[in-house]
């Protein structure tokens, strides 16, 4: 089984323990495009018909509460994952410039996104006697 740990504030956590929230949201950065997103191999993202760059596909996300030694922490499925473009007033994809192109030395212009999961079902569940279900 593929999995994603990623951490999550609580409210969130205890939002999806209660199936109430059924996606979860990473942006992309250029920290973390390398496990968010499928690169080919000179490091572009790769992309859909649509242009659209494609997740990795995990099989699961393991969510972690914070950073503390006891926390609360879930296994849940993931159903499906695609990427959003975020946008401007004018409807145009954000972009920005970070780093520089080991071929040719121009900055790298970068496409502000972020990656959607859809959840399934908690796969598992471990809660802290000592945290705050923030539903309850």
């Amino acid at each position: 089984m593929k999995v994603l740990n990623l951490i999550i504030k609580q409210q969130y956590f205890d939002e999806i323990a209660a199936g109430i929230k059924t996606q979860e949201f990473r942006e992309v950065k250029p920290t973390t495009v390398k496990k968010l997103i499928q690169l080919d191999e000179d490091g572009y993202e790769i992309e859909d018909e649509n242009a659209n760059a494609i997740p990795i596909q995990y099989d699961a996300l393991r969510l972690y509460v914070g950073y503390n030694k006891d926390r609360d922490e879930m296994l849940i499925e993931v159903k499906d994952a695609h990427t959003e473009v975020f946008v401007n007033e004018k409807g145009e994809p954000i972009t920005y410039t970070h780093g520089t192109d080991p071929k040719t030395g121009e900055p790298l212009e970068w496409v502000a996104e972020q990656v959607v999961y859809d959840l399934g079902k908690i796969l598992e569940i471990k809660r802290n006697k000592k945290s705050k279900n923030l539903l309850n």
